[in-house]
């Protein structure tokens, strides 16, 4: 992991960006909800952290005991004086009919709102990714979701079927909480990493930018003797790109390592496109199941025109590339740039820092080094401009930093197409929400129980009649809010969507009816202080003459003890 602190002159750290490579799939296919998944779990970690720990603001004239807490819930409630006056104060407060209300509410009532830091800087922390093409955060490894054995070792089946064989994270078969494992651990590194930083970052900020064709580009490559040159193919996606992974399996009969092809998928293939003699060669050893590059209707399958482009802050230099790499291709590329950089640098870049930025401005699938491609696993299968590939990318990536040595400028290239126009959408619109008779929105469906008492890890349930949050998706607001009772009658903001105990769960009874609930989940955690809580939600109707109007809801009071 790098990463890369700001420090404002003012306000101390303000922020903090980090390359550490890992798939965002601690989350499987059968999750439905809405996820940063464990890169997202990191840096809401990070974010917290630093607001109840983080250095205090470098202004003098600013005392701490002016300052107000983002994490409002880690103030301690007044402390009554036995567990019955909580109970009794809980049943003082019953679940509230739902109500009118404004978006702006949703926004204010929010934990972290920015409405309570208009005076200072609100600390940012980004996970961001790096060469995550081949790296799991199912660290068991991959087992058969029918024997309990390990996978076959060079397909990734089971029985010789792809469906059957899945990687398993740290708290199999919890993926939850294997992605609140895998984002803790690159929350403590990130957080010792922060801590830790010392060098300082001087020198020029920088950049070179340029598009490339990347179905035609000639690559020479080192041969003894002297060199030669080969291509880049149109994109193509191989037969075991359909086999899946083990973070998320395939289906029918393809496998990993598939380098030959299926008689019966090739006639498939052919309906929708043949590729011809050139790019059936140029692919080799891939066999190829879609065209992509090649399939026009209604616009492009697969993108051609890509950027790349190098960053220089100091001694970090950041290479951004519009894919996955796997890890090897990320080192050789890496190694390739700072040679470029140290030798012809004069001495400017001895002590360079080269970190990969993955999946940055556009996306093309996986790039993975010359051996990788011949083995036609996933990846394999999944590098778009065949076997070459990296080869393309390392000998462009030496132009740029060439570039950057020399001060020249970059042919800014081909300009990719703009498909906005183009778009299609197979989501239906909302056509109108609707509750049973005599309920409103926002009305509880299920209650916590009267004069119920929880512990911290309990589950606590609570169902609103709800619309679809497509009306609204509560952008800097929220659809879920727990909140603490503050002496005798003020409610203050203590969990929200941002929280990873805190879960939001939308369902209609059937899939084409006007009604639908919202199941809030809240897992108490260990950090939770005592006190009196309830649940709250907000959300937003749509009429049938299409007017949007918002609303909000709570459940009866309970007591965490």
């Amino acid at each position: 992991m790098t990463l890369l602190k700001f420090v404002d002159d003012k306000w101390g750290p303000v922020g903090s960006f980090n390359w550490f490579a890992t798939h965002g799939t601690s989350m499987s296919r059968t999750n439905s909800l809405i996820s940063g998944d464990n890169k997202g779990a990191a840096a809401r970690f990070m974010e917290d952290w630093f607001d109840q720990n983080g250095v205090q603001s470098t202004d003098s004239d600013k005392s701490a005991a002016n300052e107000i807490p983002r994490r409002v819930s880690d103030i301690i409630p007044i402390v009554h004086e036995n567990y019955h006056e909580l109970r009794e104060l809980a049943a003082s407060f019953q679940s509230s009919s739902g109500k009118p209300a404004t978006r702006f509410l949703s926004v204010a009532r929010r934990v972290r709102s920015a409405l309570r830091l208009a005076d200072k800087p609100t600390f940012v922390s980004a996970f961001c990714q790096s060469n995550c093409g081949d790296v799991s955060p199912n660290v068991l490894g991959a087992f058969c979701t029918d024997t309990g054995l390990p996978c076959d070792f060079n397909h990734s089946t089971c029985g010789g079927k792809n469906e059957l064989c899945y990687g398993r994270g740290p708290s199999y078969p919890d993926e939850f909480e294997s992605t609140r494992i895998i984002g803790d651990r690159q929350f403590q590194k990130a957080v010792d990493l922060f801590n830790k930083a010392s060098e300082q970052l001087k020198g020029k900020v920088d950049y070179r930018h340029t598009y490339l064709d990347f179905s035609k580009i000639d690559v020479t490559l080192p041969k003894q003797g002297g060199s030669e040159v080969v291509k880049t193919c149109p994109a193509a996606m191989g037969f075991a790109f359909a086999a899946g992974t083990t973070d998320g399996p395939g289906a029918f009969d393809f496998t990993q390592g598939d380098d030959q092809g299926n008689p019966f998928w090739e006639l498939v293939r052919n309906l929708l496109k043949t590729p011809n003699k050139e790019q059936i060669d140029c692919q080799q050893p891939k066999p190829i199941l879609l065209d992509t590059g090649e399939m026009k209707k209604p616009y492009d399958w697969a993108p051609s025109i890509l950027p790349i482009q190098i960053l220089r802050i100091g001694q970090l230099v950041i290479l951004s590339v519009p894919g996955e790499f796997t890890t090897m291709a990320g080192r050789r590329l890496r190694d390739a740039v700072r040679t470029v950089l140290t030798s012809g640098g004069h001495g400017e870049f001895n002590n360079i820092h080269v970190v990969i930025a993955g999946l940055t401005n556009t996306y093309s699938q996986y790039v993975t080094t010359f051996e990788e491609y011949q083995v036609q696993r996933y990846e394999g299968a999944s590098t778009l401009f065949g076997p070459h590939t990296l080869s393309a990318y390392i000998q462009e990536f030496k132009k740029l930093a060439t570039a950057l040595i020399s001060g020249q400028s970059i042919v800014p290239g081909p300009q990719p197409p703009n498909l906005l126009d183009k778009q299609i959408s197979l989501l239906t619109p909302v056509v109108v929400d609707m509750t049973p008779p005599g309920v409103k929105f926002g009305d509880v469906s299920v209650d916590v129980p009267k004069n119920s008492t929880f512990k911290r890890g309990d589950m606590v349930t609570v169902v609103f009649w709800s619309a679809c949050p497509r009306n609204d998706l509560m952008t800097e607001g929220t659809f879920s809010l727990v909140e603490i009772l503050h002496g005798k009658d003020s409610w203050v903001p203590a969990y929200d969507d941002d929280d990873f105990c805190l879960r939001f769960i939308w369902s209609r009874p059937a899939k084409l009816s006007p009604r639908s609930q919202a199941t809030m989940e809240w897992r108490i955690p260990e950090s939770a202080a005592p006190g009196v809580y309830r649940i709250r939600h907000f959300g937003a109707s749509k009429s049938l003459f299409g007017s949007i109007s918002h609303f909000t809801g709570s459940s009866s009071a309970f007591v965490v003890a």
